[in-house]
C-alpha cells in the first residue's frame, strides 16, 4: 500500500509544481509602461502605440513552439499592419543577442524585435516564464488576450479584427 501512495505522490508532485509555476506569474489587465529597444536600436514606447491594437510576444530562438509560431506572426503583421496593428517580439533575457539577430534575418521578420537583457519587460508583463507568451493589447491599453504557448491563428485574427473595427 505504501508503494502505491509513493507512486501516486511521485506522479502528483510534477503536476503540483507545474501548476505553481504557471500561477506564480501575475495577471496584468493593462499594458505596462515600458520602452523596448529593438535590435536595430529603435526605441518603442508602448504608451506611444495607444490608439492601435498591439501584439507583444515573448520568445526565444531555442524555443521550438516560438519558431513554429513565426509564420503566423508574420501573417498577422502582413495582413493587419496597414490597418493599424503594431507588433513587438521580445527576446528573452537568456537568449544571446547574436542568435536573436541571426534568426531575425534568417526568418525575415518584418516586425520589430527587441531584446530584454535584464528581464525587465518580462517582469513588467507579469513575470513571463514560458515562451511563447503572447499579449494582445487593445487600443485603450487594456490586455484583452494572453496566450501561453501557441496561439490559435483564426481566433487571434477574429480578436484583432474586432479591435480594428473599434
Amino acid at each position: 500500500m505504501k508503494k502505491i501512495y509513493r507512486q501516486f505522490g511521485l506522479l502528483l508532485l510534477p503536476l503540483i509544481l507545474i501548476s505553481a509555476l504557471i500561477s506564480c506569474g501575475k495577471t496584468i489587465t493593462s499594458a505596462p509602461d515600458v520602452t523596448f529597444t529593438t535590435i536595430t536600436g529603435q526605441k518603442i514606447a508602448l504608451k506611444d502605440l495607444r490608439g492601435k491594437p498591439v501584439i507583444v510576444t515573448f520568445w526565444a530562438t531555442d524555443c521550438p513552439s516560438c519558431i513554429q509560431e513565426i509564420p503566423d506572426l508574420i501573417d498577422l503583421y502582413t495582413q493587419y499592419h496597414a490597418s493599424g496593428l503594431e507588433m513587438v517580439a521580445v527576446a528573452m533575457y537568456y537568449d544571446p543577442p547574436n542568435h536573436v539577430v541571426d534568426m531575425t534575418k534568417a526568418k525575415q521578420l518584418p516586425y520589430p524585435v527587441a531584446l530584454d537583457l535584464n528581464s525587465e519587460h518580462a517582469q513588467a508583463f507579469g513575470g513571463i516564464m514560458f515562451t511563447p507568451s503572447t499579449f494582445l493589447i487593445a487600443p485603450d491599453g487594456s490586455v484583452v488576450k494572453k496566450e501561453i504557448g501557441l496561439f490559435d491563428l483564426a481566433k487571434m485574427k477574429t480578436n484583432i479584427e474586432s479591435l480594428l473595427k473599434g
